[in-house]
């Protein structure tokens, strides 16, 4: 959907003036503590999976009247775009609750889901993180093996012909170009040519996913484009160049957001309003398809503890409840791949985020920031736990209890979590799968994950 693009546009150049210090201390932060005290919003720390409908409601509505009211700043023009009542009600209404995204044999439907809902949640695979450039292709082929993935977010770059890649300067250019082929030819080589792509996270800069725009070896129609939110509630003109170029283009949009626990919206209450107030930002300045939430922890960079997942859930089912708009949960797990924890974290996140009406966008290990620390079978795992939630029917009871049940085995060990293994180290490169201990720590924790309750479908 396109919102009014152009008016939008304008907006971002005539909206109220104000310096971005007074924009955040005397508009931001007070009606953040208004909406949170006027609507109630408590976090209550023994249910990670709430299933109090009100809750969801209230959450929803403090995220309208937040949004309505605070708006979203330009940092390039110092002016903060306004939106009605009635336009946010128009844009909310006209929005499509699904899209048909790549194309052939390997097109998907990728659309709004509910509460508790039967039906399986989209799978994005995506590890968030850098790779080495002599083994980008091999990690891509690693995850589009991978049977349940409906889409892909590749592994990234920071090396273009052994040089560091740099925003804005050719390299970037260069690294991103070789992201986008290496890619396709991945999705060629393993038999799924027309398979949803989310391209290319190597471009940071709006030139960069300019340049790779080409349906022949770069991101396609079908495939999708991200436009950032800058902390909090911000954007600049490069994030409206791409906002822009995606829609004109015709590729699909997501908007990606994190809302910080612990930053300007303060504690888990205020960070599940904001998350959910920016998916109205997404979808009426950004001109957004669909939401990529990632709210994480400030000191853990994660998603996965206890506070984490009961905002994961909380905005997860006020977006689900209250619009038919289309979202996906991201995981940041604070442990590296290899070990026992970050499969427990996996399957905490997409256990809260599917019973919740969330599609999925799994997993970034290690607090989403060591190189090569990222493998497709923590994804593989939280994929078959999103599965089995919803074709078991889960009720949010239910997901409560099981939650509870994994955070007693790694919440304790956030602050000091295992770094474990990298790709490399994990994985037979060269035939892309894991290797044998790898793979039989993920059978042992799918077993144990069986026994408290979950009925996985294979």
């Amino acid at each position: 959907m396109s919102y009014r693009m152009w008016e939008v546009m304008e907006r971002a150049n005539t909206g109220p003036f104000m310096e971005e210090h007074e924009f955040l201390y005397k508009r931001f932060i007070p009606k953040m503590r208004e909406v949170i005290k006027k609507y109630n919003i408590k976090y209550d720390p023994q249910h990670p999976v709430p299933s109090d409908d009100s809750l969801a409601d209230a959450v929803w509505q403090a995220a309208v009247e937040f949004f309505r009211e605070v708006g979203v700043y330009n940092q390039d023009t110092h002016r903060v775009i306004l939106f009605s009542d009635e336009e946010i009600k128009e844009a909310l209404y006209s929005a499509p609750s699904s899209y048909v995204v790549g194309e052939g044999k390997d097109s998907r439907v990728f659309g709004h889901r509910k509460v508790e809902d039967t039906r399986p949640p989209f799978c994005i695979y995506s590890p968030d993180i850098t790779y080495d450039e002599v083994d980008h292709l091999a990690a891509c082929i690693a995850y589009l093996k991978e049977p349940l993935l409906d889409g892909l977010c590749a592994p990234l770059l920071e090396e273009f012909m052994g040089r560091k890649i740099q925003a804005w300067a050719p390299f970037e250019l260069g690294g991103s170009l070789e992201h986008a082929m290496s890619l396709r030819e991945a999705c060629r080589l393993v038999g799924r040519p027309g398979v949803f792509l989310v391209a290319v996270g190597t471009a940071e800069s709006d030139a960069a996913q300019i340049s790779v725009s080409d349906p022949t070896w770069g991101v396609r129609t079908t495939d999708s484009r991200l436009v950032g939110s800058i902390t909090e509630m911000m954007t600049n003109n490069s994030m409206m160049n791409k906002a822009a170029h995606y829609n004109m283009y015709g590729c699909f949009t997501g908007s990606l957001t994190g809302a910080i626990f612990g930053g300007y919206a303060g504690g888990a209450e205020g960070t599940a309003v904001l998350e959910t107030a920016y998916h109205l930002k997404g979808l009426m300045v950004h001109q957004c398809n669909y939401q990529q939430n990632f709210p994480f922890h400030l000191k853990h960079g994660s998603n996965t503890g206890r506070e984490m997942l009961w905002i994961v859930s909380v905005y997860s089912q006020a977006i689900a409840r209250n619009t038919h708009l289309v979202q996906d949960s991201n995981g940041f797990g604070n442990a590296g791949p290899g070990t026992e924890m970050i499969l427990y974290e996996a399957a905490a996140h997409s256990l809260t985020s599917t019973v919740s009406g969330a599609n999925l966008w799994e997993h970034a290990p290690a607090h989403n920031k060591y190189h090569n620390r990222g493998t497709p079978l923590e994804c593989r795992l939280a994929a078959e736990v999103g599965h089995a939630v919803a074709n078991m029917g889960m009720k949010r009871e239910q997901a409560n209890e099981i939650a509870n049940r994994l955070l007693a085995k790694y919440e304790h060990l956030i602050p000091e979590a295992p770094l474990g293994k990298t790709f490399q180290e994990l994985y037979d490169v060269r035939k892309a799968i894991p290797r044998p201990e790898w793979l039989d720590m993920y059978y042992r924790v799918k077993e144990e994950l069986a026994g408290m309750g979950l009925e996985f479908p294979f």
